[in-house]
């Protein structure tokens, strides 16, 4: 399966569990530091629409901008339909895409980065509402060989701002903790 249908795929996840979220629960803690509910539900809107416009235009302009407004679920569907409609335009896969700060890739390996975030922050989300998280395996295995190649020297993720240092999981792990653990997460954070 591609990059772009197991991210399509994952993000029918998230929906799940930011359409429970309520207006209460924008306040709560993440496991991003500093984070909360609706800074990354911002976080995500920026992104899904910065990949869009990216898909559509070869780069984007703004990759912080997403607004929340009076309904925080509305405005985070609106930017994963504009994500995937971008996204399955046909030619995006070839298309070289500048993907923020990281440079410039294939529309395939920018499906690819999304879904990295989508698998991640579907763990943030379940864990900020203390719901259970369901992330699809093959979308799991994906994300995982990804990070795996991301640099993990702290200092230049500290100076990109780009993740947290990365966090020793067992290598016998789950390969969601594992994952979790490259991307900088405790897998057993709790609010």
């Amino acid at each position: 399966m591609t990059p772009f249908e197991l991210d399509r795929q994952s993000l029918l996840v998230l929906d799940k569990i930011v359409a429970g979220a309520t207006s209460a629960d924008l306040d709560r803690p993440t496991p991003c530091a500093g984070w909360t509910l609706a800074d990354l539900l911002r976080h995500q809107v920026s992104e899904n629409h910065a990949f869009a416009e990216a898909a559509r235009h070869g780069s984007a302009a703004d990759w912080e901008s997403g607004e929340l407004g009076a309904d925080a679920y509305a405005s985070y569907a609106a930017s994963v339909e504009d994500f995937l409609k971008a996204f399955a335009e046909d030619g995006v896969p070839a298309r070289q895409l500048r993907i923020n700060t990281f440079g410039t890739f294939p529309g395939e390996v920018a499906a690819a980065m999304h879904l990295v975030d989508t698998v991640a922050h579907g763990w943030d989300l379940a864990r900020t509402l203390d719901l259970p998280y369901e992330p699809v395996p093959e979308a799991v295995t994906t994300a995982l060989q990804f990070a795996a190649v991301i640099p993990a020297d702290a200092e230049e993720r500290q100076k990109n701002g780009t993740f947290a240092a990365v966090v020793d999981v067992p290598a016998s792990a789950s390969e969601l903790d594992r994952f979790l653990g490259l991307l900088g997460r405790d897998p057993g954070w709790t609010a």
